[in-house]
């Protein structure tokens, strides 16, 4: 009897051997990263997280370039922090009119994208599928301080993130000698460069640290027109910059120092507290809105940890013996050590970030809402987190009888990682469960507006947390101006609307109920009788004088 042998065409594609763990791998990320993004629109829709009237005065700003009225190139009001996020929203705003979806649209592109630059980093530094997958799973939760600083259109922080992971992919390809595109690569990085400086100099350790990399190893191709056109793209990135300090002759270094609080000196027992107890976990996204329980405070301890195994694990990786060019000739330089210098990189930058942070004011003034300085370190993830992944790998080859010291550090560095993602999980409960709220006080804010329209109030008096809100709500038909709770002038970022309430024959007066304002406004009341209307809204008073 003949057996029958099916034979296979010569054609037909053989698989190759781990491709299905490839494709999971590949499949689970893309499940990752739309989740990711999911999440952060499902908040958007629910108008979380809530907005402010910082958000609002970026979104005057994208109102004003869609018109072509102005094009501002600080943040209204200080002369630090450039508008990059005006510019981008300008387009949709111009479509929409003013809404504060249409402002977050583009940061929440910007998220997404990081989140494709990170997982690609990430492959090109480990060359590990499974840990690229982890860096996206930790990447798609999102506590309170994380999508606060992903998605609100406050100036700086989303576009930040996104660049600096570009930085270092851009330049571990040009360290890594790919022969296609190199001039353009050049030019990106130093437009992205030039840019990040411009929009907030939070992101200069990255700059710095990744630069000095390919610096060092590509120095004989800047030499020649790679640092031509590296130099001129890193003008025209940081043009605006550059163009408005020579103009006025204002130092943008100075303004950021002040806002770190270096006019207001605090304490260094606060600053160690806030800066190394309290901000890492709250900046990389470990802990509930608006504070942290002491569990969830195990990050603070285990991050230095990181920092010192991540320095060491790059530099042997940087040392260790390769074959090819050595690095900094023309060649390419082996991927291995290239890898090796750009984690070295990230993690110096974060142990910078980090440095900063802690050597200044607000870290131990405002800790819980300063931590938003720490959001790069979001950009050093892979790198800090890939140590405990080797152990963990170590350990599996060792397997079934890995020696005792190996398999007591290998599931040392499993739980580190597994109370990773379970204490970001936690939090991103957490921060999902303050929708609804969210929601509800848009609702209310939503009526006010309709109800000013509706009294035919064009002028009004409020204060800085409800004002350019306001304004930005109403598209300009409300113009607020900035009083305090003593009813003298307060701080007006755009002094045109002040201007125009102070010409106004009858402003109104707008308070959150509740508020010192409110309480007031209401001694006035009862001073003079009959001088004030007062009108009640869900959540806010408002006092018309009579005429």
């Amino acid at each position: 009897m003949t057996v029958g042998v099916r034979q296979e065409p010569r054609d037909a594609p053989r698989a190759l051997p781990g491709a299905g763990p490839v494709r999971l791998a590949g499949a689970l990320t893309l499940l990752a990263l739309l989740a990711g993004v999911g999440y952060r629109l499902t908040l958007l829709l629910w108008d979380a997280p809530p907005t402010n009237s910082d958000e609002a005065t970026m979104g005057l700003a994208a109102l004003h370039i869609a018109r072509g009225q102005e094009f501002p190139v600080w943040f209204y009001g200080q002369a630090y922090m450039g508008t990059l996020e005006a510019y981008l929203a300008a387009p949709v705003l111009a479509l929409t009119g003013p809404s504060v979806l249409g402002l977050r649209l583009p940061t929440l592109a910007l998220y997404a994208l990081f989140v494709v630059l990170a997982w690609r980093l990430t492959l090109r530094l480990t060359g590990d599928r499974w840990f690229a997958l982890l860096v996206v799973v930790l990447l798609a939760f999102g506590s309170d301080r994380i999508v606060k600083n992903q998605l609100i259109a406050g100036g700086g922080y989303p576009e930040m993130n996104t660049a600096g992971a570009a930085l270092a992919l851009l330049a571990y390809d040009l360290c890594a000698g790919r022969p296609r595109r190199r001039l353009p690569r050049w030019a990106a990085w130093g437009l992205l460069a030039g840019l990040t400086l411009w929009v907030d100099p939070l992101v200069l350790p990255y700059v710095v640290a990744v630069g000095a990399v390919l610096l060092v190893v590509r120095w004989r191709e800047v030499r020649g027109w790679a640092g031509v056109t590296l130099g001129l793209a890193a003008l025209v990135g940081a043009a605006p910059l550059l163009g408005h300090s020579l103009a006025t002759g204002r130092n943008p270094l100075t303004a950021v120092l002040a806002a770190g609080g270096a006019d207001v000196p605090a304490g260094w027992a606060d600053r160690l507290h806030g800066g190394l107890l309290l901000g890492p976990p709250l900046g990389m996204g470990f802990c509930s809105p608006g504070h942290c329980a002491t569990w969830q405070l195990w990050w603070a301890v285990t991050l230095p940890v990181l920092l010192v195994a991540g320095t060491v694990g790059a530099w042997r990786a940087l040392r260790a013996p390769a074959g090819g060019r050595v690095v900094g000739g023309n060649g390419p330089a082996p991927a291995g050590r290239v890898a090796g210098a750009l984690r070295l990189a990230l993690t110096l930058a974060a142990a910078a970030t980090l440095a900063v942070y802690v050597a200044s004011s607000a870290s131990g003034l405002t800790p819980v809402e300063s931590s938003r300085y720490l959001s790069c370190l979001l950009i050093s993830l892979p790198a800090l987190l890939w140590p405990l992944w080797s152990v963990v790998r170590r350990g599996l080859a060792h397997a079934p009888r890995p020696a005792v010291p190996v398999r007591v550090a290998a599931v040392g560095a499993a739980v580190v990682l597994a109370a990773t993602i379970l204490t970001t999980g936690y939090a991103t409960g957490r921060a999902a469960g303050t929708a609804p709220g969210a929601r509800a006080a848009e609702d209310r804010h939503t009526d006010l507006v309709a109800t000013l329209r509706g009294l035919g109030v064009r002028h009004v008096y409020a204060g800085y947390w409800t004002c350019n809100r306001l304004t930005f709500a109403s598209g300009e038909d409300v113009v607020c101006a900035v009083i305090d709770d003593e009813l003298r002038p307060g701080f007006d970022r755009y002094p045109a609307y002040r201007r125009a309430v102070s010409r106004s024959t009858a402003p109104a007066w707008v308070a959150p109920t509740g508020s010192p304002l409110a309480s007031r406004l209401d001694d006035r009341m009862r001073a003079a009788p009959g001088s004030l209307d007062l009108v009640t809204v869900d959540g806010y008073r408002v006092y018309l004088p009579r005429t």
